[in-house]
């Protein structure tokens, strides 16, 4: 075949394809998200991630009230877009320390099968335990955890999703950090929720479990070293996770029980504020890390929990409470009753549908 033949039959293909019709886009079903309530979104690498889809999508956003870009993460229940006319309860599920939104496990399908909800996982820091910071002029810059999730990302995902924006709507939950956020942000904001969930939570900050106390102080100062103990546990930490390392005094004041002057930490502290939590319907999971033995993370942990649960039964308010100690019981994914993700998918499949059936149904 000739060099000019060769090009005529080129430019005759080119024309021909120029006639096939194109295929048609694919329409996104995914609601647009409008900046507002002091959010910017900005587009990052989790944001632009090709895992995200229309009912599972992590979007990333600026805020002065916290340094930095934060991830959230939005589960949609997968008939949103086809009922354009139906409102949605709404789950707010809070992640332990050190983790992100944008984790694979938060997209795992014990959340992302909840049908009948919405659910948003924000962003709390890798330890910036769910308050406002007492010192905001640290290394780690501002720190106002609670105006960023009270103030800010309720109403910014109430404004642009199908929400039923009330607190017969509304629970807040989460795992070992975001445990102890959950209850905290329930205790401090009753006009909110209407039910609160710990998996694995720090729920005793009191003079009296200091052990747990100073697990946050680690978190604070960076010391990884009593985050990390040695455990049999599949969770690696991450040297990196908390730096830069901040005072000890950064969060709550003084941890240091000395005259009364830790009484900003004796004021946070879940189990001391549990009367708090009348009326709602209240979820506590916790495992012992088979005594220690294979975690001793989960072994300190437990105590939390179960001074909670003796309180709350005290005061005669109803709480549903599963300690699977080593997780031999548990499910096929708890192994060692560790605090690790395997229990925590094994406490989620049996506290969603908890949840669906508590919440106010869709409109």
């Amino acid at each position: 075949m000739t060099d000019s033949l060769k090009r005529a039959l080129g430019v005759l293909v080119a024309a021909v394809l120029l006639l096939l019709p194109t295929p048609a886009a694919h329409a996104s079903s995914r609601p647009p998200l409008a900046d507002g309530f002091g959010l910017t979104q900005v587009t990052s690498a989790a944001s632009s991630a090709p895992t995200n889809t229309d009912t599972n999508f992590v979007i990333t956003v600026k805020s002065d009230e916290v340094h930095g870009e934060q991830n959230i993460r939005i589960i949609l229940p997968s008939d949103y877009a086809a009922n354009p006319a139906k409102r949605y309860p709404v789950l707010y599920f809070l992640h332990g320390s050190p983790d992100d939104p944008s984790s694979p496990f938060y997209g795992n399908a014990a959340l992302t099968g909840a049908s009948g909800m919405i659910t948003v996982v924000p962003d709390g820091g890798n330890r910036g335990w769910y308050a406002n910071w007492l010192n905001q002029n640290t290394a780690a810059g501002a720190a106002n955890w609670e105006n960023f999730h009270i103030n800010q990302v309720i109403p910014f995902i109430d404004a642009n999703l199908r929400t039923i924006a009330t607190k017969q709507a509304r629970a807040i939950a989460g795992i070992s950090m975001g445990g102890f956020g959950a209850f905290h942000y329930a205790q401090l904001h009753p006009d909110l929720f209407s039910q609160v969930g710990s998996l694995s939570g720090d729920l005793e900050l009191g003079a009296n479990q200091m052990a747990l106390r100073l697990v946050v102080v680690a978190s604070l100062t960076n010391a990884t070293g009593a985050l990390c103990a040695s455990t049999s546990g599949t969770v690696a930490c991450d040297g990196d996770a908390y730096a830069p390392g901040v005072d000890s005094d950064a969060l709550f004041g003084t941890p240091y029980p000395v005259f009364n002057a830790d009484w900003r930490w004796n004021q946070a502290d879940p189990v001391a504020n549990a009367a708090k939590l009348r009326g709602m319907g209240i979820h506590i999971y916790i495992g012992n890390g088979d005594g220690g033995n294979y975690d001793v993370r989960e072994w300190w942990l437990e105590s939390g929990s179960a001074h909670m649960k003796a309180k709350l039964d005290g005061l005669g308010i109803p709480v549903h409470y599963e300690n699977y100690g080593n997780g031999a019981t548990w499910g096929e994914y708890c192994k060692g009753g560790g605090h690790e993700a395997g229990c925590w998918y094994q406490d989620l499949l049996d506290l969603m549908p908890r949840l669906q059936s508590s919440l106010t149904p869709a409109a």
